[in-house]
């Protein structure tokens, strides 16, 4: 699971913008300014017989800074991203 979920630079973090970009998901914000240090992203690729899909998480960061349930805040009732 993503770290960034219950990171407080969620909504600011062009890491996190650039990893919705790769789920095509709605960004939480267009404008990104928090440039995060040293993060770690684990890529995992399951193939199928018709299509290729890759599942994008940040699993460390230098920056992170614990704020449980951030992004439950920003999109409250929508699923947490997993």
């Amino acid at each position: 699971m993503c770290i960034c979920v219950n990171c407080h630079y969620v909504d600011r973090c062009v890491t996190y913008n650039a990893v919705e970009h790769q789920h095509g998901q709605p960004h939480l914000t267009a404008t990104p300014d928090f440039e995060a240090i040293e993060p770690t992203i684990n890529v995992n690729i399951r193939t199928d017989a018709d299509a290729i899909e890759m599942e994008w998480d940040v699993v460390g960061c230098e920056s992170f800074r614990e704020e449980a349930g951030k992004w439950a805040k920003l999109r409250p009732g929508e699923l947490i991203p997993t």
